[in-house]
């Protein structure tokens, strides 16, 4: 683990966003292992250290605008449109399904960067990439907090992430015996 992952790491502990138990993941998998991103965007300088982390990392990527998928996304896509001093937009859900309301639109060739809190299987990530093909920006990259998938999660644009891990995940009908004696919580994203 180099020192910034050492770093997300440490803020990730400190804040008590990195629980233990047994958790449904959105996916619908199971882990023992959940990332409750909520709790560490709570504390603002943490927010702004791992804005600043991450903004790092992209290099001097050229970009628009930030869109991020509702909930999760909202606070780090935010954070890191404003250090870039760039636009941020959101996409929520509507019938279950991420759409762009609220008046958000993108101009033809618009260059946006799609921020994630967390991904595992990357579907809201998906999702995003497709409003944004559809309204006719470009997608030039990803950027997440934490890639749990361990860069096992593919995207048709450059995915630049402050942590990967890979939790062990289980579908429900395969759930480990020591994990199942453990009360399954849903704690949200």
């Amino acid at each position: 683990m180099d020192a910034v992952q050492q770093e997300v790491t440490g803020i990730f502990v400190r804040t008590k966003a990195l629980l233990q138990g047994h958790f449904i993941l959105r996916s619908g998998l199971h882990s023992g292992h959940f990332f409750q991103c909520a709790q560490v965007c709570q504390d603002m300088p943490a927010v702004e250290r791992l804005g600043a982390l991450l903004k790092q990392k992209l290099g001097a990527l050229a970009f628009d605008t930030v869109l991020a998928p509702a909930m999760g996304g909202l606070v780090i896509g935010q954070e890191v449109a404003r250090q870039a001093k760039r636009r941020f937009i959101f996409a929520e859900k509507e019938n279950n399904v991420l759409v762009m309301r609220r008046g958000f639109t993108l101009k033809p060739g618009e260059r946006v960067l799609v921020a994630e809190d967390v991904i595992t299987r990357g579907g809201r990530v998906q999702e995003c990439l497709e409003i944004v093909r559809k309204m006719g920006g470009t997608t030039v990259a990803v950027a997440v907090l934490v890639d749990r998938s361990a860069g096992q999660a593919k995207f048709e644009v450059p995915t630049y992430s402050l942590l990967e891990m890979s939790y062990p995940t289980y579908p429900a009908d395969l759930v480990p015996e020591w994990l199942a004696k453990i009360p399954a919580t849903k704690p949200g994203s």
